[in-house]
């Protein structure tokens, strides 16, 4: 009996580990670029934006080589990654009884174009959604949380866009 229950929990333990490999599940802290990829190449209208920045973050948080700048005899094993122009939305949630705005959904949109080494161009958009609660009376406090939440908005899309640019990579 006791055998039994054994080889039951292995053959369980090798199903979920056969299934999980072949549905190309990836642990979320495995943010890294193919291995036959050296560099990210970034490209954007503006080297200061906010998103830029925040990818250069991420990119050194994952040990990621690359930035705004080509790097010279590794054309064949770069990356180029042009961003467009970040947008940024706001939708009315909910109002006080009062009439004034009391929550809102911030929309932060980003666009990129991802040229691969093999020739591949690969164009991909996506948004983060959160939701801002507006306090009229506390306007300087809102100020800074504002900018804490945009803040970290733009950090989870540097990370979005560095784990697609993993998984799409793959996919070709």
């Amino acid at each position: 009996m006791r055998g039994l229950i054994v080889i039951s929990k292995s053959l369980i333990l090798m199903i979920t580990t056969l299934a999980l490999a072949s549905c190309g599940f990836h642990l979320r802290s495995d943010r890294t670029l193919p291995s036959n990829t050296d560099y990210l190449y970034v490209q954007a209208t503006s080297q200061n934006a906010p998103l830029v920045r925040a990818l250069e973050n991420r990119m050194n948080v994952y040990q990621i080589k690359g930035g705004p700048q080509a790097a010279p005899g590794l054309e064949d094993t770069t990356i180029t990654l042009r961003l467009q122009p970040e947008s940024l939305d706001r939708r009315l949630l909910s109002v006080f009884a009062t009439g004034q705005v009391a929550e809102y959904e911030l929309i932060y949109g980003v666009r990129y174009t991802v040229l691969f080494p093999n020739g591949e161009e690969l164009k991909t958009s996506f948004e983060v959604l959160r939701e801002y609660q507006d306090d009229p009376d506390q306007v300087l406090a809102k100020s800074r949380e504002l900018n804490l939440v945009l803040s970290e908005m733009r950090l989870e899309a540097a990370d979005r866009i560095i784990r697609l640019l993993s998984s799409q990579y793959a996919g070709l």
